[in-house]
């Protein structure tokens, strides 16, 4: 299984913090609610980890999110969804878990209503890189 098996990944020639910036500001466009924001790098970095920038955006939609607990609560294993901004190799890159990944583990979660889904978290990363 590679990488793109179950995440959408892109790479942006924003900052870091432009990058985490632009995502917050997407998921406000699209009208999606943030959650939290976990700034991974730091957290380690005063533990006195050497860890490069990784930035953690939690974000929900209510409608969706309603639609798949109604269906199974276990399906919050996967929620809020999350958009993660992180340097690799130099680069900074933006990257989701696809969540048409759901379907596979809940029956009960129809494919096209995860792809739903899928398709309005890949639009905030494009509309934020």
């Amino acid at each position: 299984m590679n990488v793109e098996d179950f995440a959408y990944v892109v790479e942006t020639e924003k900052s870091f913090e432009e990058a985490s910036v632009s995502v917050l500001r997407a998921v406000e466009q699209k009208g999606w609610a943030v959650f939290n924001v976990i700034d991974i790098g730091e957290r380690l970095s005063s533990k006195g980890f050497d860890q490069k920038p990784l930035k953690l955006i939690e974000m929900c939609n209510g409608k969706h999110a309603n639609t798949f607990l109604n269906k199974s609560r276990y399906v919050s294993l996967f929620m809020p969804c999350r958009i993660n901004i992180m340097e690799e190799n130099g680069k900074i890159k933006i990257a989701t878990m696809r969540a048409s990944v759901m379907s596979q583990f809940f029956p009960e979660v129809v494919a096209e209503e995860a792809m739903a889904v899928e398709k309005a978290v890949i639009e905030i990363i494009d509309n934020a890189k």
